[in-house]
C-alpha cells in the first residue's frame, strides 16, 4: 500500500480523528474517547464523541496560537514536524493539568484528556480564558523522548 492509498483509506475509515493523536499513540496521554485502529501495519487513532474531538481541535489551536513564539514558528499554518507536535500536544495538556492542579500533584501523564477538558472549563469558564501563558511555559520545557 503506498502512502496515497493509506491516507485515502484512512480518511474512509476514520471520520473522526483524534486531534491529540500523537499524544495519545505515545502513551503520554489517554482518553475516554480515543478508540485506536489498525490500517494495514499502521496505527491510527479515533475519537467516539464529535463534540469532544471539536473542542479539543480548538484547544489545540489555542496551544498552536499561543506557543508560536516559544516554537519558533513564523506562520500560523505552517506544518510542524513530529517532536514539535509533540511538545505542543503532550505539553499543552501537561500544562493545562499543573494549573488546574498543585504544582506537587501533577503526573507526566494525562489519564483523560476530555475530563481535563472539561475541569478547564468548570474552572475558566471558557476554552479564551485559560491561562496560555502558564501553559506554555510547559509547552517549551517538554522533552520528547530521545531515540
Amino acid at each position: 500500500m503506498d502512502e496515497r492509498e493509506y491516507q485515502q483509506a484512512r480518511e474512509q475509515l476514520n471520520q473522526c480523528p483524534c486531534t491529540f493523536e500523537k499524544a495519545v499513540l505515545s502513551s503520554r496521554c489517554g482518553c475516554v474517547h480515543f478508540q485506536r485502529l489498525n490500517i494495514a501495519e499502521r496505527e491510527a487513532a479515533a475519537c467516539r464523541s464529535p463534540i469532544a474531538q471539536v473542542r479539543c481541535t480548538q484547544l489545540l489551536h489555542y496551544f498552536y496560537k499561543n506557543a508560536q513564539f516559544a516554537l519558533k514558528l513564523s506562520h500560523l499554518s505552517q506544518q510542524l514536524a513530529h517532536a514539535k507536535a509533540m511538545k505542543l500536544q503532550c505539553g499543552g495538556l501537561t500544562g493545562l493539568q499543573a494549573v488546574l492542579q498543585s504544582p506537587q500533584s501533577v503526573k507526566p501523564q494525562v489519564e483523560n484528556i476530555d475530563g481535563l477538558i472539561t475541569q478547564a472549563l468548570n474552572t475558566f469558564d471558557n476554552l479564551e480564558q485559560f491561562p496560555y501563558q502558564k501553559i506554555v511555559k510547559f509547552i517549551n520545557h517538554y522533552q520528547v523522548r530521545s531515540k
